[in-house]
């Protein structure tokens, strides 16, 4: 038998086996192609950090670059197992340009490594700014979220400390404007110590990022003494002094608000009533008509009170003052009764402001006048829409008379069908 050796055909056989891994190659990649997949917004982690903070410095992410996008360039069946949470991405400050501060940013599939033809960032680097370290002492006010219990206010609030020392990059201190200790004071009633939110904003009220920056608030944090009041509704005791012009008397006063809303603790707010102010703040010398006084109430309020409503301390205080043997009587519009008024018309008020009207009488008739159902106006002559001046009537007892005829403005208007006849007001000012 006819026997050959390994070296015959050396050529040929070398070419068939090239041409049998070609083949297999084209077969396996037919079979399953390599195919790419990208993976959005993957974490960027930061590496070595200590060579920068080794030098005193400290670093800033430029354009807030903290997600890249990973292509991965596999098989397909390789990458139909591949999830985001096997991707991830690193930033080496150690192989950070010093002329750029460009950082490469590189791209792994953990648990594929051997599967994985290569992955890419994009973008490829990590754009840092390095700067100095600074620290600077801001105070700390007190904010809050939500609604006490009914029946209670906020008073004093105090932060524990009550600054702070921050440290961080340069700009990033210097964008600080405000510090505050968040609390949540939703259903207290109880004075006591809360623990609190530290949030520091810029000059446009935007919070600041607070990663990169250090306090010296230690593990005990922030906290903050609030002291919760009770409220209370008392009323505003006005003491008149004076005399008014000859031929004139007081006859009282009136004031809005009437009372005021007050806080402070139970048994501070035990006994309070109502709030005295002196008569030098209400002194009627000389007059001769009615006169309004605005009184500051603040200097007046009892120690440990306090106003609800900060605003709410100018009280405007009315005084009657009236001729003797008369009286004045504020008379409502819409108690006036309206008398023939055509079926086809029906009428408005044009204004809802009081008539003060004034009389003259014996004192015992004047003590028991009553005009709440006295007041009329006819409209027999008034037969077109418009807008009248009429005179109102006032039935009085003998022995008084009204010093002045009143009139009211009133506006009548064709009434369409199925109207009823109507009486209201309008916002115009009765002239």
């Amino acid at each position: 038998m006819k026997k050959y050796k390994f070296t015959q055909n050396i050529g040929l056989k070398i070419m068939a086996l090239l041409f049998a891994a070609v083949l297999w190659v084209i077969v396996v990649n037919a079979d399953d192609p390599v195919v790419s997949a990208v993976y959005r917004d993957v974490p960027v982690t930061i590496t070595n950090e200590d060579v920068v903070t080794n030098k005193g410095k400290v670093y800033q992410i430029v354009d807030d670059t903290h997600t890249v996008n990973v292509t991965v360039y596999a098989t397909r069946s390789v990458i139909s197992k591949i999830s985001k949470d096997n991707i991830s991405a690193t930033a080496d400050l150690s192989q950070m340009d010093v002329n750029t501060y460009l950082v490469p940013i590189q791209a792994t599939v953990q648990g594929y490594e051997g599967g994985i033809q290569s992955a890419e960032t994009n973008p490829t680097n990590l754009q840092v700014d390095l700067q100095d370290v600074t620290q600077r002492k801001f105070p700390i006010s007190v904010s809050t979220t939500g609604t006490p219990r009914d029946g209670y206010v906020v008073g004093e609030m105090t932060s524990n400390p009550k600054e702070i020392t921050i440290s961080g990059p340069e700009s990033l201190i210097n964008s600080i404007a405000k510090v505050t200790a968040k609390i949540s004071i939703s259903g207290m009633s109880d004075s006591g110590v809360l623990d609190a939110e530290l949030i520091c904003y810029d000059a446009n009220g935007n919070v600041v990022d607070q990663t990169k920056l250090s306090n010296n608030l230690g593990d005990k944090g922030i906290s903050v003494n609030v002291q919760m009041l009770n409220k209370k509704n008392v009323g505003l005791d006005f003491h008149v002094s004076g005399t008014p012009a000859d031929g004139y008397a007081y006859t009282g006063y009136y004031s809005e608000p009437e009372s005021v809303q007050v806080c402070g603790t139970a048994d501070v707010l035990e006994n309070l009533e109502s709030i005295e102010i002196p008569e030098d703040e209400v002194n009627i010398d000389g007059e001769s008509e009615k006169r309004e006084f605005t009184v500051d109430i603040l200097p007046y309020l009892p120690e440990g009170v306090t106003l609800v409503d900060e605003t709410a301390n100018n009280v405007v205080v009315t005084v009657q003052i009236e001729q003797k043997g008369a009286k004045t009587i504020e008379l409502l519009v819409n108690s006036i009764q309206v008398k023939n008024l055509s079926d086809k018309l029906k009428v408005a008020f044009a204004s809802d402001k009081n008539l003060t009207l004034t009389f003259t009488g014996l004192e015992e008739e004047l003590d028991t006048l009553d005009i709440k159902n006295a007041a009329s106006i006819d409209l027999k002559n008034y037969t077109t829409a418009g807008q009248y001046d009429v005179p109102v009537s006032i039935e009085t007892a003998s022995g008084v008379t009204l010093t002045k005829q009143p009139t009211v403005t009133v506006i009548l208007t064709e009434k369409k069908d199925g109207t009823e006849d109507t009486k209201d007001t309008t916002d115009t000012t009765d002239e």
